[in-house]
Formats: C-alpha cells, sequence, structure tokens
C-alpha cells in the first residue's frame, strides 16, 4: 500500500512547472514539496497552482533536498541518468521521496549517490519537469492496487460543471 509521497525539485527554473507540480500534488496526495536554488523563488510572483494546493500542501524552500527527507522515505531520483531503471518496472516504496531534476541540468552526483533507486521516463528526448512529475505519480497510483476508483471518486473530483455521466454499458 502507497502511504506517503514528498517532492524535491532541484533548482526549478519556471513557476508554471512549479504550480503545475502543486496541482499535481493534490491530486496524487502528495504530503509536500521542497525546492532548492533561487530561480524559482525569484519567479514565484506569478501564480499557477489554480487548485490553490499550496494552502494545504507545503512548499518549502530549502538548501539541501537531502536535509528534507522524510522519516523512513526511500530517495527516488527521477532524471535521464545512465544505469537508472525504466519506470514501467519500478516498483514505488510505500514512503517514497522523488527527487526530480531540472529541465536544463540534471541531479546533482551527491543526491544520485544518495538514492535507495534512480528511474527515468522512457521518452524519446526529455519531458519537462511538471510533465515528468505528473507521469511519475500516475504511475505510482496505477500500480496501486489500493487506490480510490468508482463513480463517488469522479463526483467529488470533478469540476462542478461536470454532471456528465455515461448512459451506456459496454
Amino acid at each position: 500500500m502507497l502511504k506517503k509521497a514528498t517532492i524535491g525539485l532541484v533548482n526549478p527554473k519556471s513557476p508554471s512547472n512549479v504550480g503545475s507540480i502543486m496541482r499535481a500534488s493534490g491530486c496524487y496526495q502528495v504530503d509536500s514539496v521542497f525546492y532548492s536554488g533561487s530561480r524559482y523563488t525569484h519567479a514565484a510572483k506569478f501564480h499557477t497552482d489554480t487548485k490553490n494546493a499550496s494552502a494545504t500542501i507545503p512548499l518549502t524552500e530549502t538548501q539541501s533536498l537531502l536535509s528534507c527527507v522524510p522519516s523512513g522515505a526511500k530517495i527516488v531520483c527521477v532524471d535521464l541518468v545512465e544505469g537508472a531503471i525504466s519506470l514501467p518496472e519500478f516498483k514505488h516504496p510505500s514512503n517514497a521521496y522523488y527527487i526530480f531534476g531540472p529541465e536544463d541540468g540534471t541531479i546533482d552526483q551527491e543526491i544520485i549517490d544518495n538514492a535507495d533507486s534512480v528511474v527515468y521516463v522512457p521518452t524519446i528526448g526529455c519531458m519537462n519537469l511538471a510533465a515528468t512529475v505528473n507521469v511519475v505519480l500516475y504511475d505510482r497510483l496505477a500500480k496501486n492496487i489500493e487506490r480510490l476508483q468508482g463513480d463517488e471518486l469522479i463526483k467529488s473530483s470533478r469540476d462542478t460543471n461536470n454532471k456528465v455521466k455515461v448512459n451506456n454499458t459496454y
């Protein structure tokens, strides 16, 4: 059973990406998000967290992502790194601290050396940061057999303007 997920972002540069990551964090029940570097702080005046996830999920600046590892969490680095495990083959730990590299760089070797696992998404070329976070969190959800699902989840999650139903069975 998947219980806890925390995200670490290595020097993210785009406020739109961080906003999208915060929205995904709300959708996929992430506990907190940490980021290193100064680029996001300078650009944070742009607000893209359209679901206001940052009101309930802490977004915290840190000098060291390794100093923020939650108790009992396994460090899972996600980046295009030689020797990494392909995401479809990866088994997510129940308590994971996912660290994502920046779009225009990579995760520091020190962090990779401290990781329990290093994973990559097997695409041709690299995805943007927010897309990668969404794919990894979706993969975690899809592989969790105890995930919430069904009409009650749909009713509680959809936009208030959406009342559409499937009227036929397949």
